[in-house]
């Protein structure tokens, strides 16, 4: 993705109050590695993170960073969710999106695809042919967005965020980059329309910088580390790739690179919808029976069939 930096911007600082309270880290956990889809390699960046924490988040999957040789970039084929978002951001390289619902396009360095599932939809996430013939820089996130069951069915819904949309802002002495993709951070609003309060934000702190985020009280907060080394909280705790803290109450978040390498954070948190959670492969439900319900549904077309003139993956 282009280096965006406070020089070259005027950007909208952020600012915290004196009489914040500093949230401490509950935990730390570093994610495992393992492979998605046709057998691309990614991060599990929410193991070890109790569902309580995680609430109302589901799974997040950190895509590379990798660079691959020709004809080795693998995606996703068609298929079916229910019950939840998935919000995929491209920080480097590019998929290609289709829903059966209609949505769909490229997303591709800094660009955030949001596409509710609602009553269902079946999807594919592919690399283009030219990614694949070529090969690459490819890095990116998946993250799963629970829905209440009030939401479970409801009407898909596709957006998608360019870079250009996402708002901007720096910290009070411009050594860090916050950009926000969706929710509120010190009054600066970004573009992601959610169906349950939550702030998702890509974080950048230069080496030797540190910045202090104001944070909804109410909100829970996870910062998962894209790249880099530092520090977060007031108490210092180390962090480095794939590593993800939980942090407990307080009303704001402290990142702190290290002297010699940025620090790049994925921090995000929202209001717990805190309802039960049924979830198996590609469906996210309350219960047992609704899971049930959307296999039967899914087996019986009645989550959308792929259009005749679909993605299909690039193969070579």
């Amino acid at each position: 993705m282009p280096a965006v930096t406070a020089d070259t911007l005027t950007l909208p600082r952020i600012v915290h109050s004196p009489d914040s309270v500093t949230r401490p880290v509950k935990l730390i956990s570093d994610a495992p590695s393992g492979f998605e889809g046709e057998g691309f390699p990614v991060r599990r960046a929410f193991a070890g993170i109790s569902d309580a924490d995680l609430d109302p988040f589901i799974h997040m999957d950190q895509m590379g960073e990798v660079n691959y040789a020709p004809y080795e970039p693998r995606g996703t084929d068609w298929h079916p969710h229910r019950g939840f978002e998935t919000v995929t951001y491209i920080i480097d390289g590019m998929f290609l999106h289709q829903d059966s619902h209609g949505g769909g396009g490229s997303i591709t360095n800094g660009a955030t695809q949001w596409m509710t599932a609602g009553s269902g939809v079946l999807h594919i996430e592919t690399p283009p042919e030219s990614l694949v013939v070529t090969g690459g820089l490819f890095h990116g996130l998946q993250l799963w967005v629970n829905l209440p069951s009030s939401k479970k069915m409801t009407e898909p819904r596709y957006q998608n965020l360019e870079p250009t949309d996402v708002v901007l802002a720096t910290s009070h002495d411009a050594g860090s980059i916050i950009r926000i993709i969706a929710g509120e951070v010190d009054g600066h609003r970004g573009p992601g329309g959610t169906h349950t309060p939550i702030t998702i934000c890509h974080v950048t702190v230069s080496a030797g910088h540190e910045v202090v985020l104001p944070w909804n009280p109410t909100y829970n907060a996870l910062a998962y580390t894209l790249s880099g080394r530092g520090s977060v909280g007031a108490e210092r705790v180390p962090m480095q790739t794939g590593r993800i803290a939980a942090f407990d109450d307080g009303d704001s978040l402290i990142f702190t690179a290290s002297e010699t390498e940025d620090l790049d954070l994925y921090v995000l948190g929202g209001e717990p919808i805190r309802e039960p959670v049924a979830k198996y492969g590609p469906f996210v439900m309350n219960n047992r029976a609704e899971l049930q319900q959307a296999f039967e549904d899914f087996q019986a077309g009645r989550l959308g069939t792929v259009p005749a003139d679909g993605l299909r993956p690039f193969r070579g």
